[in-house]
């Protein structure tokens, strides 16, 4: 005869394990917001720079006395083009190339250094700050404007250059968030800067005979730029007003 088995207690029940949480993104070094925040830093430090020299200072004095002539045109557009990405008013640039070397070649020198700082902010503002702040130009405005400069990038780049008043600055990097190309975006700047720097390199290359008739010129279209100027803002804030009040 067989004994009937024993009864096996039952396990003890197990509870229920919460389920396990989802790991918290890590900001990665390559995120856009990282590079966004290197284009800043590199920016404010080529900015803050300006507390330890002078690019007009540079350019309008000693710099030929201390490089040999073949290398002079080439550091002279360097030292432009560093300016302008250290927020230096091109005027200011225009007017030192004016002075130390005259019009002919001061224009040159000016519209090739103005050209490589330009591409130098695009290069930059296009690897570092385009895929952070690209999310954000899909609103009304700034979506037309975007698919402007990417359909038509050649024509709005040289319409930017040759309105009076716009920040030169301001326009390397709006070009450069948007989808205009870079080789069009180049070609429109060299094009579209000469005639504002033209103007501002005569004037100062002929500051020393006030009388002469390429100063009188130079000085007239100046103040008609800086009327523009003025018009322009002018009609902007009264839109905006009327906007607002609508």
């Amino acid at each position: 005869m067989f004994e009937p088995d024993a009864a096996v207690p039952a396990p003890p029940a197990v509870p229920p394990q919460a389920p396990a949480a989802a790991p918290q993104p890590v900001a990665s070094p390559r995120s856009p917001w990282w590079r966004f925040a290197l284009l800043v830093a590199v920016l404010a430090a080529a900015a803050g720079s300006l507390l330890l020299w002078s690019p007009t200072d540079l350019l309008s004095g000693g710099l030929a006395d201390r490089m040999p002539g073949y290398w002079f045109g080439p550091l002279f557009a360097l030292v432009y083009a560093v300016g302008t990405l250290a927020f230096v008013p091109r005027p200011a640039l225009n007017a030192a190339a004016g002075l130390l070397l005259g019009i002919q070649q001061g224009v040159l020198l000016s519209v090739l250094g103005t050209t490589v700082g330009a591409a130098l902010a695009f290069g930059l503002g296009r690897g570092l700050g385009r895929e952070a702040l690209r999310p954000y130009l899909r609103g009304k405005v700034l979506g037309a404007l975007d698919r402007r400069f990417t359909e038509q990038g050649f024509r709005s780049v040289l319409v930017l250059r040759l309105l009076p008043g716009m920040p030169f600055q301001a326009a390397n990097y709006g070009a450069a968030f948007s989808g205009v190309r870079f080789l069009p975006f180049v070609l429109a700047t060299a094009i579209g800067v000469v005639p504002t720097t033209a103007v501002y390199v005569t004037a100062a290359a002929s500051a020393g005979r006030p009388g002469s008739a390429a100063f009188l010129l130079s000085a007239g279209v100046i103040a008609l730029l800086v009327l523009g100027s003025v018009v322009g803002l002018w009609r902007t804030a009264r839109t905006r007003r009327r906007a607002t009040a609508g």
